[in-house]
C-alpha cells in the first residue's frame, strides 16, 4: 500500500529559502565558538603525550581509547568547518566568511600535522602481528577501515623516502600539473560562425561558456564551438602532451618499480578498497555494452531529424519549444519528492522531511551564493545540509531528488563512527542516483507521450556521459600508460590511440572527424587524478543494477538496500555487496544495469510518433 503523506499543504506551499546554521554555530565570536576551538586545543595536547605509549604491545583498550580521542576532535573540528564553509557558500562576497574559512582550514591542517605521528606509527612502524591483534579486538564497524589502512601502508616507503617523493613532487608532477592548469585557464576561444555570406567571430576568454554550447539547439553553434576549442588544444598539442607523458611515466616508475603496484590502474582500485578483478569485470562489460548506446544514438538522429549525429551533435537537446520545458513550484517539486520516497518507503520520506524541517536547506538563487548543487554532512550525528539552485525547472527537480538522495544515505549511516560514515568513492552515488530514479519514474506518469520520450531521452544521454563515456576514457589511460611507459609512445600515437577508442565506443553510429583525437588533452582528470574516471561508472551502473531488481523484487529489495546504505565506510564494497547477493565481481551483475538501459531505449523507440 502506498504510504500516505502527513501535512501535504504544508510542503506544498513552500517557499524558496535560505539555511539556518544556529544548530551549528550561533555566533563565530562568541564564547560558545571560542570555547569549542579550545576543547580541541585540549584534546590536541592530551593525544600529543599519548606518543610515549605507542609500543608495539599497547594494549586494546589504549588503543581505542586514542580512535576515541581523535574522533572527538574530528567532530569538533567538523563542526567548526562546516560552519565556516556553509556560510561561505551562502555569500562568497563575505569577507568575515572567506577570513573564518581560512582561520579554520589553518587549524585543520595544524591538527592533521599534529596527529600524523599516530596514523604513521600504525601504518608502517607497529608490526603485523601486533596490528593484527589490535584490528581483531576493535568493535567490528573500525575493522576494515583500520585494515584498508594497513593495506595501503604495504606500498608506503620508509619516512625519509615519503618526504623525498614529497619533497621532489612539488617541484616534479605537482608543478607539470600546475603548468598544465595555468596554461589550459588562460586560454583563448575563437568560434567562427557563417552567417549567411558573412563569418562572425566571438571570442572567450572562458573555456566553461565555450564549452557549454555544445548543447545548443544549433548544429553550427555546436560544431563552432567544438572546432574552436579543439583547434587551440590541438596547437598547445606538444606541451600538453609531453606533461600527459611525463605524469604517465612518474606515475608507473613510482607505482610499478618504487612502491610494487600491480599495474598503473591497481593504485587508484586501491585507493578505493576494490580488487582488481571487480574493475576489470565492470570495464569489460563497458566495453561489450558499447553497442547499447550506439543503437540509442541512432534512433537520436532520427528524433532530431538527421541522417546521422555526428560526434559535434552528441550533446544536442532533443527539444527547444518553450511547451515541453515543464516548470515546477518549488513546493511542488518538494511534495512530489516526498509523495515518491514515501511510496518507496515510509523511512525514506521521514529523513527527508527532517531536513526541511531543520531548515538545512537553501535554495533560492541570489547575488554571491555558490552556484550548483551539493550535499554537505557536516558529522554522521547532524542533519545533513543540501544547496540547491531552484529556477523551477525538471533538471532542477531531479537535482532536489539528487541531493537528498545523498542526505538520506548520510543520515542511514549516522550511528556510524566519524570515521566511517561515509561511502567510499564508488558506493558514493548509490542513494543520490537512485533517488532521481524513483522521482523521474513518479513524474514520467503524469507526463505525455513527447514529454515522456524528450525525459528519456535526456536520461539516456546522462547514462551515456557518466557510464560508457567515462569508461572508454579509464580503457584510453589504460593502454597510454602501458604504451607510454613500455614503448615512450609519442605524442601522435596517443592521439591515434584516442581516436581510435572513440571509433570503438560509437562504432558507425556517429560520425566521427579527426579533430577529436586532441580531446584526451582537455580531459583535466587524466592530469590530476588518473584512473578516476571509472569511479562514474561503477557509481552510476551499480545504481541501474540495483534498480533493475528492486523492480523484479519490489518491497523485498528495501532491506537490502537500507543494509547498503546504513554501512557508510565501514565495509569493503565486495563484501558489503555479496550480503546482498550481489557479486560485483561478476561481469553478469553489471550486465543487470545495461539491460535496464536497453528496456528505456525500447521505450523510447516506442514512444516514437
Amino acid at each position: 500500500m502506498a504510504y500516505v503523506p502527513v501535512a501535504m499543504t504544508v510542503y506544498a506551499a513552500m517557499k524558496v529559502g535560505g539555511w539556518d546554521l544556529a544548530g551549528l554555530v550561533k555566533d563565530p565570536s562568541g564564547d560558545a565558538f571560542r570555547q569549542l576551538l579550545k576543547s580541541i586545543e585540549d584534546e590536541l595536547v592530551q593525544f600529543e603525550r599519548s606518543r610515549q605509549i605507542l609500543r608495539p604491545d599497547i594494549s586494546e583498550a589504549e588503543f581505542e581509547r586514542l580512535i576515541h580521542v581523535l574522533e572527538s576532535i574530528s567532530e569538533k573540528i567538523s563542526i567548526a568547518s562546516g560552519y565556516a564553509h556553509l556560510l561561505y557558500y551562502a555569500d562568497t562576497s563575505s569577507n568575515e566568511a572567506s577570513a573564518l574559512v581560512m582561520k579554520i582550514e589553518k587549524l585543520a591542517s595544524d591538527i592533521g600535522n599534529r596527529t600524523l605521528f599516530f596514523d604513521l606509527w600504525f601504518k608502517k612502524q607497529l608490526d603485523e602481528q601486533n596490528a593484527s591483534r589490535l584490528i581483531n579486538e576493535m568493535p567490528e564497524v573500525y575493522m576494515e577501515y583500520l585494515r584498508h589502512k594497513r593495506l595501503v601502508a604495504r606500498y608506503s616507503l620508509s619516512e625519509p623516502e615519503e618526504k623525498i617523493i614529497n619533497t621532489l613532487e612539488v617541484t616534479g608532477t605537482r608543478a607539470l600539473v600546475k603548468i598544465y592548469d595555468k596554461m589550459t585557464s588562460a586560454f583563448e576561444f575563437t568560434m567562427k560562425l557563417k552567417r549567411g555570406r558573412k563569418i562572425v567571430e566571438k571570442k572567450f576568454d572562458n573555456r566553461e561558456k565555450l564549452v557549454s554550447l555544445v548543447r545548443s539547439p544549433d548544429g553550427k553553434m555546436r560544431e563552432a564551438a567544438y572546432k574552436s576549442l579543439l583547434k587551440v588544444y590541438k596547437k598547445n598539442s606538444g606541451v600538453l602532451g609531453e606533461i600527459y607523458q611525463n605524469v604517465a611515466i612518474q606515475w608507473r616508475d613510482e607505482a610499478i618499480s618504487i612502491r610494487g603496484y600491480k599495474s598503473p590502474i591497481s593504485v587508484r582500485n586501491i585507493a578505493n578498497n576494490l580488487d582488481d578483478v571487480t574493475v576489470e569485470a565492470l570495464l569489460a562489460a563497458c566495453r561489450k555494452n558499447s553497442a547499447i548506446f550506439q543503437d540509442y544514438f541512432k534512433e537520436k538522429a532520427k528524433m532530431l531529424d538527421m541522417k546521422k549525429l555526428r560526434r559535434y551533435d552528441l550533446y544536442a537537446p532533443i527539444s527547444t519549444k518553450a511547451s515541453d520545458s515543464k516548470k515546477f513550484t518549488y513546493g511542488k517539486a518538494i511534495q512530489s519528492l516526498l509523495d515518491t520516497f514515501g511510496d518507496f518507503d515510509p523511512q525514506f520520506r521521514k529523513l527527508a522531511e527532517r531536513v526541511f524541517s531543520e531548515r538545512h536547506v537553501d535554495s533560492e538563487i541570489r547575488k554571491a551564493k555558490r552556484g550548483g548543487a551539493f550535499c554537505y554532512t557536516v558529522t554522521p550525528k547532524i542533519t545533513p545540509y543540501v544547496l540547491l539552485n531552484f529556477d523551477g525547472l525538471s533538471r532542477d527537480v531531479s537535482t532536489l531528488a539528487h541531493e537528498f538522495g545523498h542526505a538520506i544515505h548520510s543520515m542511514l549511516a549516522a550511528d556510524m563512527p566519524i570515521m566511517v560514515a561515509h561511502a567510499p568513492l564508488p558506493l558514493a552515488e548509490t542513494a543520490s542516483v537512485f533517488a532521481e530514479m524513483l522521482l523521474n519514474e513518479k513524474l514520467a506518469e503524469k507526463m505525455s507521450d513527447r514529454e515522456r520520450r524528450i525525459l528519456l531521452a535526456e536520461h539516456i544521454d546522462d547514462m551515456y556521459a557518466t557510464i560508457i563515456r567515462q569508461a572508454y576514457f579509464t580503457l584510453f589511460e589504460i593502454d597510454a600508460h602501458r604504451t607510454i611507459g613500455e614503448n615512450n609512445a609519442t605524442i601522435d600515437a596517443v592521439a591515434k590511440m584516442y581516436i581510435d577508442n572513440l571509433k570503438e565506443q560509437f562504432g558507425t553510429s556517429i560520425a566521427l572527424t579527426p579533430d577529436f583525437q586532441w580531446e584526451w588533452i582537455y580531459i583535466p582528470h587524466f592530469y590530476h587524478t588518473p584512473f578516476y574516471t571509472y569511479a562514474y561508472s561503477f557509481g552510476n551502473l551499480l545504481v541501474l543494477s540495483l534498480y533493475k531488481q528492486y523492480k523484479l523484487e519490489g518491497k523485498f529489495f528495501v532491506p537490502k538496500y537500507f543494509n547498503i546504505l546504513s554501512a557508510g565506510g565501514s565495509r569493503k564494497p565486495e563484501e558489503l555487496l555479496m550480503e546482498a547477493g550481489i557479486d560485483i565481481s561478476r561481469e553478469e551483475f553489471w550486465q543487470q544495469g545495461f539491460d535496464y538501459v536497453q528496456e528505456m531505449i525500447q521505450q523510447l523507440k516506442a514512444l516514437a510518433p
